[in-house]
């Protein structure tokens, strides 16, 4: 294949099967830094993690095979090198799809990294992570615009780009960690480079910042450098007032055959499923072979977490000719929604794979009605794929890498200590809201942003609480607390004695019992900002008044 061919083939790929194209707190504001740790040995290959699945969402693995989820557990004693990209302002009401960021990791040798962990205070609706020579898209780290140094995915793929990790819709924390021995490749000298789609959901202006942590491990251990797989349905249009779902019934083995001149061979590792608000079921399903027709991920919902799924040990789909990725919504709009941001919804599954190429498919065109089954109306389209061979400084560790002691990239001594995660702290009751506490603004700066925002206590009402209810104040008065508590959820002139006040202000609320509940908003390890807090405080000290 001529280089020219090649280029352009990439360029396909990434722009037919890029990653998910496209909330909530502030903190005390942190440096552009990074942190290195480690309080065990040189290198690790990660430990058996279970079979459990995202809230919702299970997997089919077969025999001894498991998976488990990117919730995050970045407390063990792995090696780790966290990187804290500083603050970003954000303005009123703000959905802003054009920066990026970058860290320069100087990196003189290779890096094998088993585990991504990705952490944030909010307000990141989606972020795509990716790593390309250092060299390219010149300028300093930290936050930038994309079109200042042209980087974009297509670009990007040009340059030698490789996909290093992908953060769910909405989630606080998120942690790609692979089976043992699997890893994604950092080759000698590349950056790292995300594209950032930031939403500012409340009418004043905010502040949030951004945490990502890489695990590398010993290129002795190192068993498989895993690549990329997307699967997206673009030839959307959700009916106004109806649910429906979208199927993209891919052929991978044509394409890969094309490239490789023998059947379709991967082995699943890892999928990462996106969709908006209005999503409410996503599946993957495997197309022949032996495991024909089997589901090997289905999610139920849209929850604002992290929804990756690690397949460990790797899943084998032998006789496999392809996937077929469904996504289903529940559009309880006036209106038809199409493929996009903001008010548009999207379909995009992110898959890590061993094999020999890269691969991606979509559905861009002939989206019709195929059936209608209890009310969801039932809906395919033409797709297409392409495969590539797979990134040449994708290779496996050589002699030299494996016999010499494990690299870690340089890291200023002022720079160790960043935690991954940002350690949650009890809200300062000293401290005073900005403003008057109206219910008003509690709603606009508060509820809607971080709790009605994910959908959680939307119109589907997680807790059978909507706190998007026309007749707010008749919501928070009248709600039966579901958790095993005395407390109401709103008592007039007494936030300690109130539910709320305590989910919000505390780390660790607990039960009647003394059994812990998760503080909120939902999926964050760390509180609202104090101030936000304190607006809800008062406002409950001032009796709570429906203003």
């Amino acid at each position: 294949m001529t280089t020219a061919r090649s280029a352009r083939l990439r360029h396909a790929l990434i722009a037919t099967a890029g990653l998910c194209a496209c909330a909530r707190t502030d903190a005390p504001a942190a440096a552009d830094s990074t942190s290195a740790g480690s309080s065990g040995a040189a290198a690790s290959t990660g430990d058996g993690v279970g079979t459990s699945g995202p809230d919702g969402a299970s997997s089919s693995g077969g025999g001894d095979e498991g998976s488990t989820t990117g919730d995050g557990d970045g407390g063990d004693d792995r090696i780790h090198i966290t990187h804290a990209f500083g603050p970003i302002d954000l303005p009123p009401m703000s959905d802003d799809v054009s920066m990026c960021a970058s860290w320069t990791l100087d990196n003189a040798k290779p890096v094998y990294v088993n585990e991504v962990e990705m952490a944030n205070l909010g307000s990141f609706h989606h972020s795509n992570w990716f790593v390309v020579p250092e060299d390219k898209f010149e300028g300093d780290d930290g936050y930038w615009p994309c079109a200042d140094r042209g980087f974009d995915e297509i670009n990007a793929s040009a340059q030698g780009a490789v996909v290093l990790f992908a953060q769910s819709t909405q989630s606080y924390t998120e942690n790609q960690r692979l089976a043992a021995g699997s890893v994604v490749k950092i080759p000698e000298r590349y950056k790292v480079v995300a594209t950032l789609h930031t939403l500012n959901a409340s009418p004043e202006p905010s502040q949030t910042s951004l945490w990502l942590t890489l695990y590398p491990i010993h290129p002795k251990d190192v068993s498989t450098v895993v690549t990329a797989l997307s699967i997206q349905y673009k030839d959307l249009h959700i009916p106004a007032l109806s649910e429906a779902r979208f199927t993209a019934n891919c052929d991978l083995g044509t394409p890969y055959w094309l490239s490789q001149g023998e059947p379709l061979a991967m082995r699943l590792h890892y999928i990462l499923p996106h969709y908006h608000y209005l999503g409410n079921h996503f599946e993957v399903k495997v197309q022949g072979g032996l495991r024909d027709g089997e589901v090997v991920y289905s999610l139920d919902g849209f929850n604002g977490t992290a929804n990756g799924l690690t397949f460990d040990p790797p899943l084998d789909l032998p006789g496999a000719t392809g996937l077929s990725v469904t996504c289903g919504y529940d559009n309880w709009r006036s209106e038809d929604i199409e493929w996009g941001n903001g008010g548009g919804e999207m379909c995009v599954m992110l898959a890590l794979i061993d094999s020999n190429a890269t691969m991606g498919a979509s559905v861009d065109l002939g989206n019709h009605l195929v059936d209608v089954q209890d009310g969801v109306q039932m809906y395919e389209g033409v797709c297409l794929g392409i495969a590539l061979d797979k990134n040449p400084d994708q290779s496996m560790p050589d002699m030299t890498e494996v016999l010499a002691p494990l690299y870690l990239p340089p890291v200023d001594p002022d720079d160790q200590g960043v935690p991954p995660v940002p350690a949650c702290q009890d809200s300062n009751p000293a401290v005073q809201p900005q403003g008057a506490a109206t219910l008003s603004r509690v709603r606009d700066n508060v509820l809607v942003p971080y709790c009605t925002y994910s959908s959680c206590h939307g119109v589907s009402g997680a807790a059978d609480l909507d706190l998007s209810a026309t007749d707010l104040h008749g919501e928070l008065m009248n709600h039966e607390v579901v958790a095993d508590v005395s407390l109401p959820l709103v008592e007039p002139g007494d936030p300690e004695g109130s539910h709320l006040y305590q989910r919000l202000a505390r780390c660790e609320a607990v039960d009647d019992a003394g059994h812990p509940l998760s503080h909120m908003p939902y999926n964050a390890p760390f509180l609202l900002d104090d101030e936000l807090v304190a607006l809800v405080r008062a406002w409950i000290e001032d009796g709570a008044p429906d203003n």
